[in-house]
């Protein structure tokens, strides 16, 4: 288990927060359930069929299980989605219809008080975890858009912060113009010092380091985010844009990229779309056999994190606590 991960279940258990799964039908949520209750990492409400649930052969004890066909709250909540949504021709019979969508309620008990946080996606889609989501809870105050990262703990390693990065976006924004990646850097930035406590320092990938290669858009396109991304967030230590080895490589960086306040030192990695986000944390993953959690995100107004469908019960243990310790982050603000 990673310096990481040792961190975010430590800083869970020391402010309880209390986390819905909606996915109480899926055996890895019970698992990782399970482990939650047994270290005392958060408070639980898990969703699904009450008596299957109870039936499992898990130790839930002090989980509170909800069987949404039936729990008490449902025609509050309904009524409540009605209120949020009727301006988009929400009719009040739609929403108690939705009331029956795991996911929906889950999103509903976040907005009502009732959680502090939603951890969803073992066996539902990206798409239908964060419609409710934004739907419900909207884009939190300031925040032009919702994207994603992974935190990837690569063993042996002493890059990043020994080994540890903030990839983005990995997982939403699949072809994002120069203003919307600007603001993907600044929210990892961000992002970065909720969870690791320290220094962001942000580099925006490109397959050009500082006009190393032929002028084309897609080199042209970071260059713009990287300025625009200053603009935003003077303060911040960024560049852009990078290659790869130029970020995170010190004699690469003070070579192609000499007084850049990044190169060579970046533990904030910013891909240029999703195909590269995506194809760069899966190579991390399974070649140097990294620890991969998320993808999580930034930006919606309470934490609601996505989980890969091809998790494991310990990723969602770890998903649990970085969404523990970004809602204690949300109650601090």
């Amino acid at each position: 288990m990673s310096a990481f991960l040792d961190s975010m279940l430590a800083r869970a258990k020391g402010d309880l927060q209390t986390i819905v799964l909606p996915e109480g039908d899926d055996e890895r949520t019970l698992q990782a359930a399970e482990r939650i209750l047994a270290e005392g990492v958060a408070n639980l409400v898990i969703l699904g069929d009450a008596a299957a649930i109870e039936a499992s052969p898990y130790a839930l004890d002090g989980a509170r299980i909800v069987d949404v066909r039936t729990a008490a709250e449902r025609a509050e909540f309904a009524a409540a989605l009605y209120e949020l949504r009727r301006h988009k021709g929400l009719t009040p019979e739609q929403a108690e219809a939705l009331m029956d969508d795991v996911l929906y309620f889950g999103v509903m008990m976040v907005k009502q008080g009732l959680a502090d946080g939603m951890v969803a996606g073992a066996c539902h889609a990206t798409g239908d975890v964060l419609r409710p989501s934004l739907q419900i809870l909207k884009t939190a105050p300031g925040v032009k858009l919702v994207s994603s990262f992974f935190v990837m703990c690569v063993p042996d390693c002493d890059l990043g912060a020994n080994g540890t990065f903030l990839f983005s976006d990995c997982g939403l924004e699949v072809q994002p113009d120069s203003e919307r990646l600007a603001h993907i850097a600044v929210n990892s930035a961000k992002s970065w010092e909720t969870l690791m406590g320290e220094e962001a320092r942000v580099a925006l990938l490109s397959h050009s380091t500082h006009g190393s290669a032929a002028k084309n858009a897609d080199a042209a396109k970071v260059v713009e985010a990287t300025e625009i991304a200053r603009e935003l967030a003077p303060d911040l230590a960024l560049d852009g844009e990078l290659q790869l080895d130029a970020a995170i490589i010190g004699s690469v960086g003070a070579s192609k990229a000499p007084g850049s306040p990044v190169a060579g030192r970046a533990n904030v990695l910013v891909f240029p779309d999703l195909d590269a986000g995506n194809i760069g944390y899966k190579l991390v993953q399974r070649l140097a056999r990294a620890e991969a959690y998320g993808p999580v995100t930034q930006g919606i107004a309470a934490p609601v994190n996505d989980l890969s469908r091809g998790c494991s019960a310990d990723d969602i243990v770890g998903v649990i606590a970085i969404t523990c310790v970004q809602a204690q982050a949300k109650a601090a603000e």
